[in-house]
């Protein structure tokens, strides 16, 4: 719940989120609820607005995915965050840092007063946004984005509507 002004009185107001998580290398499950396995090895974005609206805010997740040594699937080998001019990397190999700006960074960290925070969850990486944006990835093979339901069907991606 969050509260909120309604008619010149404060309420409370039932928050709600929609999930999208990609695991294992090919397998997602995509904001509306379906699952697909997709194996390529390039570099994907997971979800961003798809049409530039000033009301909305201006993001991106990205995932890049290489092949695994002896494997035939592939993993993931970073996962970077665009919010506003704020670039956010997380490296596989790097694990308890992240890349911002290009600037290598210990946990945990506040950028642009509050606009983005970073900090370790257990054994993974939490990013959360000041709109609600919430990206967890354990530095292995497994994300999960979190998004205010209010930006659902507005966004595309590996992960959109």
């Amino acid at each position: 719940e969050r509260c909120e002004m309604v008619d010149g009185q404060p309420e409370c107001v039932q928050e709600t989120f929609s999930t999208c998580w990609l695991t294992g290398g090919p397998h997602y499950r995509s904001f509306d609820g379906k699952s697909f396995d997709f194996m390529g090895t390039c570099a994907y974005t997971l979800t961003t607005i798809c049409n530039p609206d000033p009301t909305l805010p201006a993001f991106s997740v990205e995932v890049k995915k290489e092949k695994k040594e002896n494997s035939k699937v592939s993993s993931i080998s970073s996962i970077t965050i665009h919010v506003d001019n704020i670039t956010v990397t997380a490296v596989q190999s790097e694990n308890g840092m992240v890349r911002v700006n290009n600037q290598r960074s210990r946990l945990p960290i506040s950028i642009s007063h509050g606009k983005l925070r970073i900090r370790q969850k257990g054994k993974s990486l939490l990013i959360q946004s000041n709109f609600n944006l919430k990206v967890l990835y354990n530095w292995n093979d497994h994300v999960v984005i979190r998004l205010p339901a209010a930006l659902s069907g507005k966004v595309c991606g590996m992960c959109g509507n």
